[in-house]
């Protein structure tokens, strides 16, 4: 059979990091590369318990279909949760979504036509150049570094008239890939051009509570409501099993977006939103989160301590996160990434090569490295294995 299919499909290409993660799935394989959670922070026994007090007093109703928008007390405490953001929202706003890359899914699908340009960080998230290709856009590539993107190129890059973009995608927490966190004043800066230009801002947020010593500064939406979306996520400090999220919208954007949930899913499954519901209703989160941010200090303390004591004099260089999951290493000139990750897999390690993460003009000597599902132990032993891959590439 021929099957016949749409242009939006040919488009589509497979997640360089998931065909990745079936490498690491080989015994013995110490693997950075995937971006999970690590299952040691999931809260088993408080999910459990949770799980039977639903089913107990409420099973009917979290087993049966559901308002698209979502469960009521869980977009109640979104909206007040966002109060650390500096944002300020009614719950109207939030809508509950199948995981924050849904909320993706469904801005590509009300934002993007076949040839318009959106604006995206250097590097950027692959999963949302994922989520945004099968509507045909033209992704351009913002500067950007170590402090987030580059206001001046990004005011630059806006356009006017039929070619201005439909938005830029952000993400200013510990962003994914680099692991970079963008400063106050760079904040002030990007919504001052996105406020100026009428430039919509894309604003993903899955990472903002695994910060490690100090909390980010707040939310770029908080600085330009009427022209941001939110996107944020459960996964990162409860279980990403769940494929629990949620978007924050302006009035004025909202329905299309929840028309665009009923076409896709009609709901979030109601079970799931009721357990997290009543997980976090006593406080939970504020006692578990910062279990999470301590462990995740402590990986991350040990990787950059391994790589500084296997790279020395190896022509690398890599930043150093003050949260979130990741950090970014930039290798030696003509040294790539892509060669190399063969070589690192026969020596029993795993990274991401950074060219996949590009909408444009990909540097093939970057990489990607996560550090939260490895013990210290594995990260030592990673590093080194590592090294003597790059050893015998120069």
């Amino acid at each position: 059979m021929n099957w016949k299919l749409a242009q939006r499909a040919e488009k589509m290409n497979p997640s360089v990091i998931r065909e990745i993660l079936k490498v690491t799935e080989k015994p013995g394989i110490i693997s950075f590369a995937g971006g999970l959670p690590s299952p040691q922070t999931f809260p088993i026994d408080a999910m459990r318990e949770a799980s039977e007090r639903v089913l107990r007093d409420d099973g009917k109703a979290a087993l049966q279909y559901a308002a698209s928008e979502g469960y009521a007390p869980l977009r109640e405490w979104v909206a007040q949760d966002l109060l650390k953001q500096g944002m300020q929202v009614s719950p109207d706003q939030v809508l509950i979504t199948t995981g924050s890359q849904q909320g993706l899914d469904l801005v590509a699908k009300i934002l993007i036509d076949a040839g318009s340009r959106i604006l995206v960080e250097t590097p950027t998230y692959l999963g949302a150049l994922q989520a945004f290709t099968p509507m045909e856009p033209v992704a351009v590539g913002v500067d950007s570094d170590d402090h987030g993107v580059d206001a001046a190129d990004l005011r630059a890059k806006v356009g006017t008239g039929a070619d201005k973009a439909r938005f830029v995608y952000l993400l200013p927490n510990f962003q994914n890939p680099t692991g970079r966190t963008m400063t106050e004043e760079r904040r002030a800066a990007v919504a001052q051009v996105a406020i100026e230009t009428g430039l919509p801002i894309i604003e993903d947020n899955p990472y903002g509570d695994l910060w490690f010593d100090a909390p980010p500064a707040p939310s770029l939406s908080s600085r330009h409501p009427e022209g941001s979306v939110y996107l944020g996520s459960f996964s990162k400090i409860l279980a990403p099993g769940l494929r629990l999220g949620y978007l924050v919208a302006p009035t004025a954007l909202y329905p299309k977006l929840l028309q665009a949930k009923q076409a896709a899913d009609l709901h979030t499954p109601s079970f799931n939103q009721r357990v997290v519901a009543e997980v976090l209703k006593d406080g939970f989160i504020e006692r578990h989160v910062p279990t999470i941010r301590a462990l995740y200090k402590q990986q991350c303390e040990a990787m950059l301590a391994a790589l500084d004591r296997e790279m020395a004099g190896l022509g690398l260089s890599w930043n150093r996160p003050v949260g979130g999951m990741f950090l970014w290493v930039q290798l030696p000139q003509g040294l790539k990434a892509i060669p190399l990750l063969a070589k690192a897999v026969e020596k029993g390690v795993a990274f991401v090569p950074g060219s996949a993460f590009y909408a444009e003009g990909a540097d093939e000597s970057t990489l990607r490295l996560s550090f939260v599902t490895a013990t210290v132990d594995q990260i030592n032993t990673g590093m080194t294995a590592l090294a003597a891959a790059i050893r015998e590439s120069l």
